[in-house]
């Protein structure tokens, strides 16, 4: 963690720390991409005397500054409750101690500090226990109950550094995943399964049903399908892996998706599609994440034909083409140009020559 050195700080209050994702990758030997400093009291006021402010947040005590041409991130010590048992906490100190500042934190690994001027680490909750036994832990018994995302959250972290849950956690997870308060901020839960799905790992999908955090998304009962659904992305690269994972649970009703997302999933055929030209014509205005989706929910021999064999395939005459030849334009049009489709997806080779055969053929 050179970060103090680039921006040259120098704090002799020993009141800079990192905290979280930051220090638990260090002791993981991960490389970290944050770098975030908790200040103990409030930061906004610490960091007056730095550079030119680039964004700030009173309300959480939080701000970026530029330090010597580099962005920096600090945020204040502060303590918080849930007045809303599964919304955003509320701050209710800003410049609290830096034991309160960790007690709000999700999980025992992710509650370490590191003095930014001595390099102490500094556990309050047994987090450097559980890094070496590799176990997830919850700060608190009513942690999932306040937010529900630290679920999905905890499957993420278990996947990414081979960590299980310590028992009384899964006990606590089960408990609360068997009586689900679905009032909560489903914002939140959908940034958290982007970020865990985006991962694009079969493990985490097949812990997320099996262990029924799906519940999380709709009480409706969901089956793990028989389709390798990281295979299936791997082999398609697509823009929106989530919404692949994601759509398996048909419901994402409580979810804010956007109107691309939204039409990502209504775009896939009830129906399996038993001709070349009924996965076309599906198709052809669709996104790869649609077809993906077909592929796990119906068809996925079918779906497969489409993307590697059929999706380049085009027809060459257009509506100028067919009023060269005498033919007045009409709904008729779309008729023709389709029999033209059938018979260049059973020809893919057919010329523009020979398309217009075919349409010379139909008025013979």
């Amino acid at each position: 963690m050179a970060v103090m050195n680039i921006i040259n700080i120098n704090d002799t209050s020993n009141k800079l720390f990192y905290i979280g994702g930051v220090v638990r990758d260090e002791l993981l030997g991960r490389k970290s991409l944050d770098i975030d400093i908790t200040y103990v009291g409030n930061a906004i006021e610490y960091c007056a005397r730095f550079g030119k402010i680039i964004r700030e947040n009173p309300d959480f005590g939080t701000i970026r500054v530029n330090i010597g041409g580099q962005e920096v991130d600090f945020a204040s010590t502060r303590s918080e409750s849930y007045p809303r048992k599964g919304h955003l906490p509320v701050v209710d100190k800003i410049g609290c101690s830096l034991k309160e500042d960790v007690l709000r934190r999700d999980f025992t690994i992710n509650a370490l500090a590191k003095s930014v001027t001595t390099g102490e680490i500094i556990d309050y909750t047994g987090g450097l226990e559980d890094l070496k036994n590799k176990k997830l832990r919850v700060l608190h018994d009513e942690s999932f109950v306040d937010d529900p995302t630290r679920i999905i959250r905890g499957l993420k972290f278990s996947v990414r550094f081979g960590f299980e849950l310590d028992e009384h956690t899964r006990i606590l997870q089960e408990k609360y995943l068997s009586n689900i308060n679905y009032d909560m901020s489903f914002k939140r839960v959908k940034k958290e399964l982007i970020e865990t799905f985006s991962l694009n790992s079969q493990k985490v999908f097949e812990i997320f049903i099996n262990d029924g955090i799906y519940k999380l998304v709709t009480p409706n009962e969901v089956k793990l399908p028989k389709v390798n659904i990281e295979k299936l992305v791997n082999d398609y690269a697509v823009e929106l892996p989530w919404i692949v994972y994601a759509g398996v649970l048909s419901d994402l009703s409580r979810l804010p998706l956007t109107k691309t997302e939204q039409k990502i999933l209504d775009d896939v055929p009830e129906n399996i599609l038993k001709t070349d030209f009924e996965l076309y014509k599906a198709f052809e205005n669709s996104r790869t994440e649609t077809v993906l989706l077909y592929a796990i929910l119906k068809d996925e021999t079918g779906a497969r034909h489409y993307l590697d064999e059929l999706r380049n395939i085009k027809i060459s005459v257009t509506g100028k083409d067919l009023q060269k030849l005498g033919i007045k334009p009409s709904p008729k049009y779309n008729e023709i140009l389709d029999e033209v489709l059938r018979q260049k997806l059973k020809n893919p080779c057919l010329t523009i020559d020979d398309e217009i055969a075919v349409i010379a053929d139909l008025f013979a």
